[in-house]
C-alpha cells in the first residue's frame, strides 16, 4: 500500500511539474510582451528577453497615444466588432433555425453549400471580395468593413446543429396558442439557445476584433483603419527608423485587453447557461 501511494504521489507530482513547465512556456512570451512595453528603447534592444524592465518607463504607452492613431483604431474596431457580432448572432441564429425547423425546397442543398463554404480558405476570396466591393461602390467605407462579414457559415452551422438537438415538442405549445414561426423562434426557442448564442458571441467578437485580412482588402484610408490594420502599419515601420519595441508591444497589449475581458465575462455566463440547459434536459 505504501509503495502504491508513493508511486501515485510521484506520478501526480511529475504530472504537475510537466503542466507547470508547459504553462510557463506558453505564458513566457506574454510576460515578455508586458515587460518590454514598460522598457526604454535601449533596454528593449539590449535585453529583449528579460522579463524585468530596467529602468521601468511609460514612454512606450505615451508614444502610443501621442504618435499614433490608436484611439481612432480602437473606435473603428469597437464599432465594427459590435455591429458585426450583433448581426451574426441575429442572422446566424435565424438562418440556423430556418434550416433546422422549416421544410422547403433546396434546404439540404443550402446547408451543403454552407458546409462547402467553410472548407474554402479565406485567402482564395480576397480578390473576388475586392472586385465585388469595388463594383458595388462600397470599397473604402464602413459598409465594406461590416456588410461582407455580418453573417458567416460557421455561425449558421453552430446554431443549426444546436436547434437540431432541441426537441420539437417544446414548440408545439406555442403553435397551439397561435404563435407564428418568428414568434416561436423569438419567444420559445431562442431563450433556450443561450449556450450556443454565447458561444457564437465569443467567437464572433474575437474573430471580428482580430480580423486583419478583410480590412486589408476592404479599406485603404487611414481614418478607416481598424486596430489590426493599424498595428500592422506600425510594425511595417510607419513611424520611422528603429525597432520601437516598447511602442509596438504596448499597442499590441492594449489591443488584447478588450478580447480578454469579453472572453472571461462571457465564459462565466456560458458555463452557467450550459449547466441550466443540462438541468432542464
Amino acid at each position: 500500500m505504501r509503495k502504491d501511494n508513493a508511486r501515485s504521489l510521484a506520478s501526480t507530482f511529475a504530472g504537475y511539474c510537466i503542466l507547470i513547465f508547459f504553462a510557463l512556456v506558453f505564458l513566457y512570451p506574454f510576460v515578455i510582451q508586458i515587460a518590454t512595453s514598460f522598457k526604454t528603447e535601449p533596454d528593449a534592444a539590449a535585453h529583449p528577453l528579460s522579463p524585468f524592465p530596467d529602468p521601468m518607463s511609460m514612454g512606450g504607452y505615451e508614444k502610443v497615444f501621442v504618435n499614433t492613431d490608436l484611439p481612432l483604431w480602437l473606435g473603428n474596431s469597437l464599432l465594427v466588432t459590435v455591429v458585426v457580432t450583433a448581426g451574426r448572432v441575429l442572422l446566424d441564429s435565424m438562418a440556423g433555425y430556418a434550416l433546422s425547423r422549416l421544410r422547403f425546397a433546396g434546404r439540404r442543398a443550402i446547408f451543403s453549400s454552407i458546409i462547402a463554404i467553410m472548407a474554402v480558405p479565406g485567402v482564395v476570396l480576397f480578390i473576388p471580395k475586392f472586385l465585388v466591393l469595388n463594383q458595388l461602390g462600397m470599397y473604402d467605407s464602413y459598409t465594406a468593413l461590416i456588410l461582407p462579414v455580418i453573417a458567416d457559415a460557421a455561425g449558421v452551422f453552430i446554431m443549426k446543429q444546436f436547434f437540431d438537438s432541441l426537441p420539437v415538442s417544446v414548440e408545439e405549445a406555442a403553435r397551439v396558442d397561435g404563435a407564428g414561426v418568428f414568434r416561436t423562434y423569438w419567444s420559445v426557442v431562442l431563450p433556450m439557445a443561450r449556450p450556443a448564442l454565447l458561444t457564437l458571441t465569443i467567437i464572433s467578437f474575437q474573430g471580428t476584433w482580430n480580423e486583419f485580412p478583410h480590412s486589408l482588402v476592404a479599406v485603404q484610408s487611414p481614418e478607416l483603419f481598424t486596430l489590426p490594420r493599424g498595428l500592422a502599419d506600425l510594425v511595417s515601420g510607419s513611424l520611422g527608423k528603429g525597432t520601437q519595441y516598447p511602442l509596438k508591444l504596448g499597442a499590441a497589449l492594449l489591443a488584447t485587453i478588450p478580447v480578454a475581458v469579453v472572453f472571461v465575462v462571457f465564459q462565466r455566463y456560458f458555463v452557467r447557461g450550459a449547466n441550466e440547459g443540462s438541468e432542464k434536459g
